[in-house]
């Protein structure tokens, strides 16, 4: 029996998971918070307002994908399926979540927590953390070419071990390039 393809649907908090492929849907206030939705397809959907904390994405494709006002905390980005990820994050709580060893060029983080989230090894060049908390996130051998930091807050990132050449930090953000060097700022 094939998997299902809905296109062009609305779904609400009603809304009962089939495993399929959802293209051009939007899904509002849905609750998938740890829901397995391991080999789903999503291509350019918009979620609003919806949990899917600690969901399962193994293999999950999301292509084209709008996340807005979302609860997503403890999410495994990485064990998402890699082929056409594209997804962008607006007022998004991001906390705990994975995006260890993904390429993410040009993703756009607005006005979203991504406090302790792992970017070790992840190609995030081009990318904008607009307005973001970046309280504790990891960034270890991370692509951040030409990255846009200059409203993001809250930061660590050792400039010895990224590459971050073109990458674009505020004045008072530098703090935050410094900190393993233990100097005082005075601004």
């Amino acid at each position: 029996m094939s998997e299902p393809y809905l296109q062009d649907q609305n779904f609400d908090k009603n809304f009962s998971p089939a495993k399929g492929e959802y293209d051009h849907c939007t899904f509002t206030g849905c609750d998938l918070a740890e829901v397995d939705l391991g080999g789903y397809r999503f291509v350019d959907c918009t979620f609003t307002g919806c949990n899917l904390s600690l969901a399962k994405l193994q293999r999950t494709a999301f292509r084209e994908v709008l996340f807005k006002d979302c609860k997503m905390l403890g999410l495994r980005f990485d064990t998402c399926h890699e082929l056409g990820l594209s997804v962008s994050f607006e007022g998004c709580q991001l906390n705990h979540a994975s995006f260890y060893k993904l390429k993410l060029k040009n993703t756009r983080f607005v006005d979203s927590n991504l406090s302790e989230c792992d970017f070790t090894e992840c190609d995030l060049s081009g990318a904008l953390f607009d307005h973001c908390n970046l309280e504790l996130a990891v960034f270890d051998q991370t692509r951040l070419e030409k990255a846009d930091f200059r409203t993001a807050y809250n930061y660590n990132i050792d400039l010895e071990r990224n590459r971050v050449k073109g990458a674009r930090f505020s004045l008072a953000g530098v703090g935050g390039l410094l900190g393993k060097y233990g100097v005082e700022i005075d601004g």
